[in-house]
């Protein structure tokens, strides 16, 4: 933790990034959690319920060769303003959805919220190791990660009793201004830019990150490792399991917030205690864990109250795995390719967790119990360890 506070009283900009994080991050949530009490209110069908889920990382996916080019080619505060900002009017315009009617362009919001929030992620993770050393950006990963998880079981805690009492509009509106304290910080934030040549054209940018990429396939291979993570994207999941198991014990939006808030402190607590055994040989069995608490969850569901363990334990190895495999990709990226490479890593792991949203939706519709799924899910760690082994002997 002294390492954590230390770094941040040094780097007076990556203590303003992290800030803005922490507020961007939380008030997220509400607006999260308001969309899909709003769709389960208005007795949307499951397919719109999975949908939403997925285009919460469907935007990354699909604008990841543009956005990794853009980012490289313009001024980096100037266009953080612009993103976030954009998420503050979508955000406005879902104050107005209140009908079935609206489900299109509340997917539409959805999405163009979605891509906003990924593509300013994308530029501040490709901004970090313009302004760190190696072993501050691994510290920086897990500041984040730290941050994410704070943020998301606050969010998620807070939010849940928030929409229960206050309702979605009010939610939708504490969102607005919390953004906007976020883009006051961001406003007297002074970093450098990204930005290399502008006369670069962006087709031409798109092309030099993608044979660069094919020239060095341990990166590839980093991205895919890294993308496993994208399978505890399991939103789809708790709503339904709120909706169809636990809606006879618990009102939905506040059994989300006490899943998803129980899953984020274990996400903290994980980081923090595992950080210092994290290392190449030790992610193989990390992985492995992160698989087994997983199944165990699905082994427990039936029973709200017990399945709580397993949430828990599933929680613990998600945060180290998110901000270790990250590291490692930062590590083995020349500079000059930051903004792509990380692009089009997070177009694999958000391609990886709207498949698994679609997937969830998929899969229930089909007749597997929710149990099952939940075990498919953590089998996939399992194989992702093996993989990584493969990983350490081709490569390292």
């Amino acid at each position: 933790m002294k390492n954590y506070i230390n770094l941040l009283k040094s780097n007076k900009a990556l203590m303003k990034l992290s800030s803005i994080q922490l507020l961007c991050y939380f008030g997220a949530w509400f607006s999260h959690m308001a969309i899909f009490t709003l769709l389960i209110n208005l007795n949307a069908p499951t397919w719109a319920i999975s949908t939403a889920a997925a285009f919460t990382f469907l935007p990354a996916m699909l604008l990841a060769p543009f956005s990794g080019a853009i980012i490289d080619m313009i001024d980096t505060k100037k266009f953080m303003i612009f993103l976030i900002s954009t998420e503050m009017i979508t955000v406005f315009f879902m104050v107005f959805m209140d009908s079935l009617d609206y489900l299109w362009i509340m997917l539409f919001l959805v999405f163009v919220r979605m891509g906003a929030g990924s593509i300013y992620f994308q530029t501040e993770m490709s901004l970090l190791p313009k302004l760190l050393n190696q072993e501050e950006l691994k510290l920086a990963n897990e500041i984040h990660s730290m941050i994410w998880s704070l943020s998301y079981a606050f969010g998620m805690a807070i939010s849940g009793f928030y929409v229960h009492y206050f309702g979605v509009k009010v939610a939708f509106l504490s969102d607005i201004f919390i953004f906007l304290a976020g883009l006051l910080i961001l406003l007297k934030l002074e970093v450098p830019s990204l930005l290399t040549n502008k006369n670069i054209k962006i087709f031409a940018t798109i092309k030099e990150g993608y044979f660069y990429l094919r020239k060095n396939p341990k990166i590839f291979h980093l991205i895919i490792l890294h993308s496993c993570v994208g399978f505890t994207a399991y939103d789809a999941l708790i709503a339904l399991l709120a909706d169809i198991k636990y809606s006879h014990i618990l009102a939905v939006p506040l059994t989300i917030g006490f899943i998803n808030a129980s899953r984020a402190i274990a996400l903290v607590l994980g980081q923090f205690f595992l950080s210092k055994y994290t290392n190449p040989k030790s992610l193989f069995y990390l992985l492995i864990l992160q698989g087994l608490s997983i199944i165990l969850w699905g082994i427990l569901q039936e029973d709200l109250h017990v399945s709580f363990i397993g949430i828990i334990m599933s929680g613990l190895f998600t945060t180290t795995l998110w901000s270790y495999t990250y590291t490692i990709l930062q590590y083995e990226t020349q500079k000059e390719f930051y903004g792509r490479i990380i692009a089009y890593n997070d177009m694999v792991f958000m391609g990886v967790s709207t498949f698994v949203s679609f997937a969830i939706g998929f899969l229930y519709e089909g007749g597997f119990l929710l149990s099952h799924i939940t075990m498919l899910l953590g089998g996939v760690f399992i194989l992702f360890g093996f993989y990584y082994r493969w990983i350490l002997y081709r490569y390292f």
